[in-house]
């Protein structure tokens, strides 16, 4: 299952909204156990150190993966959320502590036989889409667990589940998703995902894997990637291999700001 390993290797998704400079509200990611390394890439928690004087605003960028996530105050109420070709708002209130998983590129449709598809650009109650998993979270978790607690729990889990899952690795279709994450997302659908499968049969196995077509969640790996480099607002300017892929800058930056929600500008100002 190599292909299913490279995954991780060439595509590393992050969140950059939250910084440190967001006052009482701190975000952090962690490991999981080596085992589940090539299916999440982590768990990560949400919190506010002390009560905010006013709800705050969480904007979760487009990164590709799907996650699951729930307030630890409340771990009944559990989500799904599914590949968003944009950014997404969430309101939050002025005291919180939200727990997630977030699963790698095709690897929840695989360990849970969910077509992506029908979770894209939304979110959904996790007891409808994956109850045994929704009542675990609701039975194990509580607002006193420590981030060493809560991956052991998701830890174990996660082992028992992937012992009794057979992965369906199409190696046409692993081998497009290859060509895409080591080329950053700067290729041409139409011409560099020959891999031996028909381009209606391609556009099938993304959308049920990914949750959309090879071409957008191309873009999505292409931003992410810019995220990666952390630009300064010079190279933006200067440095035409962040435009390549994109018919001119004014393209670039409306994109941007569709999968970020601010300017490259702003998202980057230093």
């Amino acid at each position: 299952m190599r292909e299913l390993a490279e995954i991780r290797q060439l595509y590393k998704p992050i969140q950059p909204t939250v910084k440190q400079s967001a006052k009482h509200v701190n975000y952090v990611e962690f490991l999981p156990d080596l085992r589940l390394q090539n299916y999440i890439y982590c768990y990560w928690q949400l919190q506010t150190s002390q009560a905010l004087e006013e709800p705050f605003h969480y904007r979760v960028v487009a990164d590709g993966c799907i996650d699951i996530f729930f307030e630890l105050t409340d771990p009944a109420d559990s989500y799904v959320m599914g590949f968003c070709k944009k950014y997404t708002e969430f309101p939050l209130d002025n005291n919180f502590n939200y727990v997630g998983v977030r699963f790698l590129p095709t690897m929840f449709p695989q360990l849970f036989r969910v077509n992506a598809a029908e979770l894209s650009n939304r979110y959904e109650q996790l007891e409808l889409v994956i109850p045994a998993t929704a009542k675990f979270i609701r039975t194990h978790f509580h607002n006193s667990l420590s981030a060493d607690t809560i991956r052991s729990l998701f830890d174990n889990y996660f082992i028992q589940l992937l012992a009794n899952v057979k992965f369906d690795h199409d190696r046409r279709f692993y081998s497009a998703l290859s060509i895409i994450l080591k080329n950053f997302g700067v290729i041409n659908v139409e011409t560099d995902l020959d891999t031996g499968v028909s381009p209606r049969q391609l556009r099938r196995l993304f959308s049920y894997y990914i949750g959309d077509s090879a071409k957008t969640f191309s873009k999505v790996v292409r931003f992410q990637n810019i995220l990666r480099a952390k630009p300064s607002q010079q190279s933006l300017r200067e440095n035409k291999l962040f435009f390549d892929g994109y018919y001119d800058q004014a393209h670039f930056i409306k994109e941007f700001k569709n999968l970020y929600g601010v300017t490259p500008g702003r998202a980057f100002g230093r």
